[in-house]
């Protein structure tokens, strides 16, 4: 056999094997929306999985509050899987230790928290949500009237009051979310915060773009006009505290665009799952506007939304 004839043979034995090893895919892989029982509460929460090589599987998992973080390892074996994260919040603690059974497209298991308590979950394969290329779009409708909280409700004792068109929450308290519920949409919305302070404007009431201080920072995703804990902004477009600003978002099934101050910082990107603060898993489903009311004072006004025609 001539040189350029094993060569030829070594490639397509290469290639076969990278064919096998991506059919070869595990049940457990993809992405799945969860939802913890605790204390009472059902805690919506996220989990994807992926290989990383031919034989070993990685993954991010977002409780119901903080970002996505890492899952060095997933093991797998025969249906039966099990994880194991680092508290977010408390240094020192113990892991967090999950071990679960996939069946079809579902997920069923138990977390080992950091209390030492240990809980069930359950889980869904997360929809792909569909993404329609050229949509129609309905006449936009002003969804803040400038004048009381019409439309709209705190999920909690509200602080929000309306002053001269603008809502206000001068301190730490309950969000606000609208009355309705919505899918695909454009939504302009204006927004003022002093110095330090933090907010967020959730998608769905699933999907957080970040509202903080960053002029100056790094345009990390958890900073001014990230998908928290997800997508990054290219590029830090922060005004300084205390100056009015914007955010022009698109969202068509899971991809985003993200005009901020009038530049485009994200830009028709996937955002994969839920962040941390979401009022629900149900990534199917048509959700609220939510804004954050419980991070510090925070100001919006000029809230503008454009749905897409059925």
């Amino acid at each position: 056999m001539s040189m350029s004839s094993s060569f030829r043979l070594i490639v397509v034995l290469f290639i076969t094997v990278l064919s096998l090893s991506a059919s070869a895919q595990k049940p457990i892989e993809g992405r799945w929306d969860l939802v913890v029982a605790k204390d009472g509460k059902e805690l919506p929460s996220w989990l994807e999985v992926r290989h990383s090589g031919t034989h070993t599987l990685v993954g991010r998992f977002c409780y119901a509050f903080g970002s996505a973080r890492p899952v060095a390892e997933v093991k797998y074996n025969s249906g039966k899987f099990s994880f194991s994260i680092p508290p977010q919040w408390e240094p020192g603690n113990t892991n967090m230790d999950f071990e679960g059974t996939v069946e079809g497209d579902s997920l069923h298991g138990t977390m080992l928290y950091t209390d030492g308590k240990t809980y069930a979950w359950k889980g869904v394969r997360a929809p792909a949500l569909r993404h329609d290329m050229n949509p129609v779009w309905n006449k936009p409708t002003i969804i803040f009237n400038g004048k009381d909280l019409t439309g709209w409700h705190a999920m909690g004792e509200n602080q929000w009051v309306v002053e001269g068109g603008i809502l206000k929450s001068p301190k730490s308290g309950a969000n606000l979310v609208t009355d309705n519920a919505y899918m695909d949409f454009k939504l302009h919305i204006e927004f003022r915060y002093p110095k330090g302070s933090n907010s967020g404007v959730y998608l769905r009431g699933r999907y957080e773009v970040q509202v903080t201080d960053s002029k100056g920072l790094e345009p990390y995703d958890d900073q001014f006009s990230g998908i928290y804990g997800f997508l990054p902004p290219n590029e830090m477009v922060a005004k300084a505290a205390g100056e009015w600003q914007s955010y022009d978002i698109t969202l068509i099934g899971r991809r985003v665009t993200v005009v901020a101050n009038g530049s485009t910082v994200i830009n028709d990107q996937v955002i994969p799952g839920i962040t941390g603060g979401a009022l629900n898993s149900r990534e199917g489903e048509p959700g609220p506007i939510l804004i954050q009311g419980d991070h510090g004072p925070i100001e919006y006004r000029n809230i503008i939304l454009t749905t897409v025609k059925e």
